[in-house]
């Protein structure tokens, strides 16, 4: 079988990337020819496989003028707001992935293809090929654009239903696809995510010093990931300055939002540590150093970030968000994991200002209960796995 992949962005960065890279990678670990079309820079480097060939749209280039197009409203890099294109940019959009798309399924010659986001690109690939097996993948920022914008809406709506399967990550996102899009119940495919365990790990020559507590955070320094709202709880925490640090690893989009961020930094009653964007192996080395995972993100689909930091002995605080405190609580036994309850939200997930100050005294506090919770061995995670997944996805297409 051979098996196309397409996403409108990076394929090797943000968590819906890392995604679709993992699942490349399984793929061919199973013996799958594979072909991917992604949105880059010229100037970017893709980590695929050697043998998967590769159908770049370059952005920032004669045939798309613009900036990628970001599934989130801030990317940690370079992007355009979906909200904010002008029908003359959605038009070379739709016109340079349809042109991109077509080269691929004509020279590669795939059996299948598998969409990531249940937005604009899936759309127009469905409408292109309505013979084949086409199936996509919900990572959460496309409920969220549907939701907030009307950016071809109906037409969106029109072809995700007509796709042969969705996969969709817990079953709160299954029911929001089903209301959504009007997708049939039947179509849809609970999956969940996976975790490179090549790379996340406990690693032997790394121990977790107990001089302090050290706690990281990794994903997009912004707002709407809850990084404010972590820097402010700060003043809540009992502890003295030298008991604990905190590192903020990733990357960011939006300069004027960093920079406030740095100045909250700044003035926060612990140190915090600016890491960078850090590699997958920097990473795991990070999460083995610590003690706590925070995540205290306004929306999220399936955190990879949280199983990762779990595989590595960290601890886990994040926002009880839909769905994923059953995904985890029914694939991990005692899982070492501290939700909180979320702010309330308007826009899906723009918190509202005065539900801010409860939602950062309670993240104070889950911080402080894991820091102290004492955990005697690392969480089992034999049932999450990308092969699973992949596996998954091999079964659907040869159905009838």
């Amino acid at each position: 079988m051979k098996i196309l992949s397409v996403t409108a962005q990076k394929p090797d960065s943000t968590g819906s990337g890392v995604y679709l890279s993992e699942l490349v990678r399984n793929f061919e670990s199973l013996g799958y020819e594979q072909a991917v079309v992604a949105g880059v820079y010229k100037e970017d480097v893709i980590g695929l496989p050697e043998s998967v060939a590769f159908y770049p749209l370059y952005f920032k280039s004669e045939e798309v003028p613009f900036a990628i197009a970001g599934m989130s409203d801030e990317m940690p890099y370079e992007s355009t707001v979906y909200g904010q294109m002008t029908e003359e940019m959605v038009k070379v959009f739709e016109a340079a992935f349809e042109k991109r798309v077509k080269s691929a399924v004509e020279e590669f010659k795939p059996d299948i293809i598998v969409c990531h986001h249940l937005y604009l690109v899936t759309s127009l690939v469905r409408r292109m090929f309505p013979e084949m097996k086409i199936y996509a993948f919900c990572h959460n920022t496309d409920l969220r654009q549907m939701k907030k914008i009307p950016l071809r809406r109906e037409f969106i709506r029109s072809q995700i239903k007509r796709l042969d399967g969705i996969f969709a990550l817990h079953d709160e996102q299954k029911k929001e696809i089903c209301q959504i899009y009007d997708v049939e119940e039947e179509k849809i495919r609970v999956v969940g995510a996976g975790y490179n365990q090549t790379v996340f790990h406990r690693l032997e020559k790394i121990e977790k010093e107990n001089d302090k507590y050290r706690f990281i955070f990794a994903g997009k320094i912004s707002e709407k990931k809850g990084v404010m709202s972590l820097i402010n709880s700060l003043s809540y925490l009992p502890w003295e300055r030298e008991q604990a640090e905190f590192v903020l690893a990733g990357g960011y989009g939006n300069q004027e939002e960093y920079d406030t961020i740095v100045e909250m930094a700044k003035r926060a009653p612990y140190d915090v540590i600016f890491a960078g964007k850090l590699t997958q192996t920097e990473l795991a080395k990070a999460y083995n150093k610590s003690h706590v995972f925070i995540i205290p993100s306004f929306s999220e689909g399936m955190p990879l970030t949280m199983i990762e930091a779990m595989s590595c002995g960290c601890k886990v605080v994040i926002t009880d968000l839909p769905g994923i405190k059953p995904w985890v609580e029914q694939r991990i036994e005692k899982p070492p994991v501290f939700f909180v309850t979320p702010p309330e939200m308007v826009n899906a997930d723009e918190p509202i200002p005065e539900s801010l100050v409860c939602f950062e005294k309670e993240l104070a506090q889950k911080i402080k209960e894991c820091a102290e919770f004492e955990m005697k061995e690392l969480p089992n995670l034999h049932q999450i796995s990308w092969q699973n997944i992949c596996e998954e996805v091999i079964r659907k297409s040869k159905e009838v």
